[in-house]
Formats: structure tokens, C-alpha cells, sequence
């Protein structure tokens, strides 16, 4: 039998940069770039390869001879193996450096931009313990560290209550502390695991579709509501009750404590029914004095503090004066909208969700706005000739696409309308580079802001003003 063989090791490999995807960069003797996922910028390391193409590699520094001075000490004791925070190990001031530094290379680079002078990120006041939502799964074959591999120990319990291992989709972490959500997640996500194996439930197994325990989700909100959602798989009312009993006695400042029942082979909620077992079916958030009722399928931004920074730069940037329409494209739960609503004459938003644009609705009642209308469909569809001459001509578009941009069709409507403002809020530069380069036609950009949203990972939110252009 051949002998397997064995990937490429680079000695003494300088890390320069970080690029894309929070992948650390460095130069083979060969000239040709290296990703490398567990660097920071001045390390100097061997990095033993994992891929070869034909313009780069990708590799894993194995061992240091230099540890860059933008180093730090990892917070969690499961980094490294989780898959979030993966900028944990670079101090927080180099996190917003390389993040800006991207926002910039990949307008300049993709969209071949102009840049006006650029406004330094907004950086997070709170670096930890920032997210409103987390969800964590059950599983009955918990992943094993390297430590617990290597080590006599016979580890007879596999359960596990945490977060899938990166590229496994049937791995769970198992973990007792995580620093993104305050407390009393913690002390929730361990009650659960813990009474739910002295109630001796199953935990679910990925792969053989089966087991009681699935999912278990907890929001919180500034204004101190709580909402926690557990999932099971199958219909068990007894172990559910007393599972559902045990949380809610345990935890009396619980808002909104509800289930689902999911025997389907994903795990989304979107089409699945949630019962409110104790308390309310939602919470509610809080911003500038308006009331944002959420409830277990709503989108809400999971930094409450920064998306209300998000949201004043967006409305900054709009520069309204009370007199002009407004589109807010991908209106989600109409949050942007309604933030906006009292210094413009009306705001139309137009989103693919049909849940979202029902709770946009709901919400602009809550709060008494009246001029504010939300339209459901797909973007490309919708927001078409006939749709502007129905509600006029925008003086101001808001636009606030998903990762991928925004398609082609709703681009050449944008240039085809012609408002005198575009404000473009993404999170990803990238295809927010490539949709300027296709508008900067005939707009001009003046304004852009980044906003960290997520301290310890390489995401970033990029803010764009655009001006047309005199001709």
C-alpha cells in the first residue's frame, strides 16, 4: 500500500496582512500568496499546506518562531476549535484596522471607486457579551478536543449543548461558557442540559435523524425581556412539560418561554409552529422611544448598540428635512424605516419576507407611525416601473441587501430611477464594491463609514453615501 503523502511544510514564513475572511497572509520563496487560518499579522511561522492551486496556497501555521506583538490572549477557552470569534487572538484595536482596511481595498479594488476622505470605523463599546440571540444545539456525539483524544480518560457521557464544529455539520462543542451573550445565557444553556440528562431525555443525533433534544435559542433585549425557545424533534408532552416546567420555574424573569415541534430533516423555525408555553409570544426592543415587538421568527439586528449606531449613521448620511419619499429596499422588520420615519414625508419598504413585512407592519401600528407603507415580493419583481409610478419618484433610496448584493435587475432600476441620494448600508464589501461600480455611472460616492457590529470576528458593515453626479 502507498504511503499517504504528506502536505508541504514552509519554514520561517513572514505573516503580512490580513485578507478576506479573516485568513492571515503570507509569500511562499515561490512568490505566490498563502491563506493561512491561525496567524496574526508579524507572526513569523511554519506553515504546513492544506491546498495548492495554481496562484496560491492554503495552510495552518504548525509551530512559531515570532508571535506579533498584535497578539492576545484568547478570552475563551474553546477558541480554536468553535468556530466563532476567530479574531480573538488579535487585539481589538488591529481587529479594526485590517477591518477597515478591507472595506477600503475592495471598493477601490473591485468597485474602482473614488474614494472621498474616509471616515475611521465605529468601533464597538462592548467587545464581548454583545449579541441579543444566540442558538445552540443538542447532540448525543459531542466533539473531543485533542487534549481529551490524547488523555486516558474514558468519556462514557457524549451529550453535548453548544455549537457546531466548522465544516461539520453532525460535530457539536459542547460548552459551559461562552462570552457573546449576557447573562443569564449561560446559566440557562447549562439548567437545560443539565435537568434535561437527569430527565434522562435523548439529545438528537444529525445523522440518524433521531433523539428528543434539538435546538435551544435565548434573546434578550436592552429592555430586559428574555425569550427562550426549545426545539424538540418528536411529540413527547410528558418530558416536555417537565423540561418546559423546570426552565420556567428556575428562571422567572423569562419573558417569552416557548417550543417547537420539528420532526422535519433541518432544523429552521420559519414554517415550523411555535407554541408559547408561559409568558408572551415575543419581547420587545427599544430605540430612540420606539417599540420593536420580536418575537421567535423575527429578524432583529444581534448587536442592539451597534444597530442603533448603524442605524443614526444611515440616517446621518439620508439627510432628510421631512420633505422627501423614501424607499427602504430589503426593509426586513422595517427597523431602518421606522427609525427614519419622522423626518421624512413617507417611507415605502419593500421586502421578500412575508413574516417580516407582517411584523413591519405591526410594529409602525405600535408605534403610530402613519407614514410608512411596506410592500412584500421579490425585489427584482416588485420595485419595477409600474410600482414607482404608484408611489412617486424617491428623493432618497435606502438599500440594505444580504451578503450577496443586490441583483442585477434592481441595480438598473436604481440608475433607471435616478434618485438625487442612495444610501447603501452592507455587510459585504464586496458585493457592495461591485454594485457601486456598476452605479458609479452615474453616482458619486461622498460619504462612507464602517461599523464593527461584531468584535472578535472579521465581519464588518460598510455605510456608502451616493451623490449623482452633475452631467
Amino acid at each position: 500500500m502507498a504511503r499517504k503523502k504528506e502536505n508541504k511544510v514552509f519554514e520561517n514564513i513572514e505573516i503580512t496582512d490580513a485578507g478576506a475572511k479573516g485568513k492571515a497572509i503570507g509569500f511562499a520563496a515561490d512568490g505566490k500568496v498563502i491563506f493561512i487560518n491561525n496567524a496574526v499579522p508579524g507572526d513569523i511561522c511554519s506553515v504546513q499546506i492544506t491546498k495548492k492551486r495554481k496562484s496560491y496556497y492554503e495552510g495552518r501555521a504548525i509551530s512559531f518562531s515570532n508571535l506579533s506583538n498584535k497578539r492576545v490572549q484568547a478570552k475563551c477557552e474553546f477558541f480554536g476549535t468553535c468556530g466563532g470569534c476567530k479574531w480573538q487572538y488579535m487585539g481589538y484595536e488591529h481587529q479594526l484596522f485590517f477591518k477597515q482596511k478591507e472595506v477600503e481595498n475592495n471598493l477601490k479594488r473591485i468597485g474602482k471607486i473614488e474614494l472621498p476622505n474616509v471616515s475611521p470605523i465605529l468601533g464597538a463599546k462592548e467587545q464581548y457579551y454583545y449579541r441579543n440571540k444566540m442558538e445552540f444545539s443538542f447532540s448525543d456525539s459531542k466533539w473531543l478536543t485533542l487534549d481529551q483524544i490524547k488523555s486516558d480518560e474514558i468519556i462514557e457521557n457524549r451529550n453535548a449543548l453548544g455549537f457546531h464544529i466548522p465544516g461539520m455539520w453532525d460535530k457539536i462543542l459542547d460548552i459551559d461558557s461562552c462570552h457573546l451573550q449576557r447573562d443569564p445565557s449561560n446559566n440557562i444553556r447549562n439548567f437545560v442540559k443539565n435537568k434535561a440528562e437527569e430527565l434522562k431525555l435523548t439529545f438528537y443525533n444529525n445523522r440518524k435523524q433521531e433523539g428528543f433534544l434539538r435546538t435551544l435559542m435565548i434573546r434578550t433585549s436592552t429592555t430586559g425581556d428574555l425569550m427562550v425557545l426549545v426545539q424538540f424533534f418528536h411529540e413527547d408532552k410528558v418530558n416536555l412539560e417537565l423540561l418546559m416546567e423546570a426552565i420556567g420555574n428556575e428562571f422567572s424573569e423569562i419573558t417569552s418561554l416557548l417550543y417547537v415541534v420539528n420532526s422535519k430533516g433541518n432544523d429552521t423555525l420559519y414554517d415550523q409552529d411555535v407554541i408559547c408555553f408561559k409568558g408572551e409570544d415575543h419581547i420587545f426592543e427599544e430605540m430612540e422611544g420606539l417599540r420593536f415587538k420580536i418575537n421567535a421568527k423575527s429578524f432583529y439586528q444581534t448587536n442592539s448598540e451597534q444597530a442603533y449606531e448603524l442605524y443614526k449613521i444611515t440616517r446621518d448620511f439620508a439627510e432628510l428635512t421631512g420633505n422627501e419619499i423614501v424607499f427602504d429596499l430589503y426593509t426586513g422588520t422595517g427597523t431602518i424605516a421606522q427609525f427614519i420615519s419622522k423626518k421624512a414625508k413617507k417611507v415605502i419598504g419593500i421586502e421578500s419576507v412575508p413574516d417580516a413585512i407582517d411584523a413591519a407592519k405591526e410594529n409602525a401600528k405600535l408605534n403610530n407611525i402613519k407614514n410608512t407603507a411596506f410592500y412584500v415580493g421579490d425585489m427584482k419583481k416588485v420595485f419595477n416601473d409600474e410600482f414607482i409610478d404608484r408611489h412617486g419618484i424617491p428623493d432618497v433610496i435606502i438599500t440594505d441587501p444580504p451578503r450577496d448584493g443586490m441583483h442585477k435587475d434592481v441595480v438598473e432600476q436604481l440608475l433607471k430611477i435616478s434618485a438625487n441620494k442612495i444610501v447603501y448600508v452592507s455587510c459585504n464589501s464586496a458585493t457592495q464594491a461591485r454594485d457601486l461600480a456598476i452605479l458609479d455611472e452615474d453616482y458619486k460616492v461622498t460619504k462612507t463609514q464602517a461599523v464593527d457590529m461584531f468584535p472578535q470576528t472579521f465581519h464588518v458593515e460598510n455605510v456608502v453615501l451616493l451623490e449623482k453626479r452633475n452631467k
